[in-house]
């Protein structure tokens, strides 16, 4: 019976992150607009063309109660949305925004420091784009989405991954 060492254990992980990205990323589940919205924005990132609309409809309590979105560009960016879609759903403007930095900094880092900290669900859902911090040039494609969503809450038109 064979054992699964650390390397193995790591790779396999590494290999459901990229199928989960490229899943999402050809068939994002919440990749269409709202037909009724409350709020919208758009994002851009220059550097590589990628583009993002997100549509916000709140519930009567304030929480998001879905988001919508359209995109062009690469897996990463597209998963990114997707993953980000389903993972606002029922939380309000300030939690949003925090699950929103501690995306950044597991983007950015790939670690996950405030998932002790009561977001280790939602951290655990978009914890596929971890890796991105191998790549800093990509860090923008799994941000955009996000700075596109702040900016619709924020009543923002457009965002910049810039």
């Amino acid at each position: 019976m064979a054992v699964d060492t650390p390397v193995d254990s790591f790779d396999d992980l590494r290999d459901l992150y990229q199928e989960v990205i490229l899943d999402r990323g050809r068939k994002p589940r919440y990749g269409q607009r709202l037909e009724a919205f409350d709020a919208t924005a758009k994002g851009d990132n220059p550097m590589c063309g990628d583009r993002v609309q997100v549509w916000v409809k709140y519930a009567e309590d304030g929480r998001i109660a879905a988001t919508g979105f359209d995109a062009r560009g690469c897996a990463i960016s597209i998963a990114s949305a997707d993953l980000m879609a389903e993972t606002v759903q029922g939380r309000d403007k300030s939690d949003t925004r925090a699950l929103f930095a501690a995306f950044r900094e597991m983007a950015r880092t790939g670690v996950c420091p405030h998932c002790e900290a009561g977001l280790a669900d939602p951290m655990q859902k978009l914890a596929p784009l971890s890796g991105v911090h191998d790549y800093p040039s990509r860090v923008k494609c799994a941000t955009l989405p996000w700075h596109a969503l702040i900016a619709a809450l924020d009543g923002t038109k457009e965002a910049s991954s810039e």
